[in-house]
């Protein structure tokens, strides 16, 4: 919906030189928002219950730090502060 107004108010303004002003102000609506699937502690503890070592570990790492899997895959010891913990 949204994008077939764009291009009936790109159409009649700029192409035709049309002014429909009552065409600003037909409604857009805004697509709704899905609230994201978060897991409840319990079955977190059970999916790391399924994991051993390393992997373990790297999961503990993304879900306790919120980082993407691309992001804890990049990550290198140089970019750890070991100072302040």
């Amino acid at each position: 919906h949204r994008q077939a107004l764009a291009a009936l108010l790109f159409f009649y303004g700029k192409v035709l030189c049309t002014d429909l002003p009552w065409l600003q102000e037909i409604g857009r609506p805004r697509p709704s928002r899905r609230l994201p699937v978060v897991l409840t502690p319990d079955e977190v503890v059970r999916i790391l219950g399924f994991l051993e070592g390393e992997h373990r570990l790297f999961a503990q790492l993304l879900y306790g730090t919120g980082m993407r899997i691309s992001e804890g895959l990049q990550l290198r010891v140089k970019d750890l502060d070991f100072d302040h913990g």
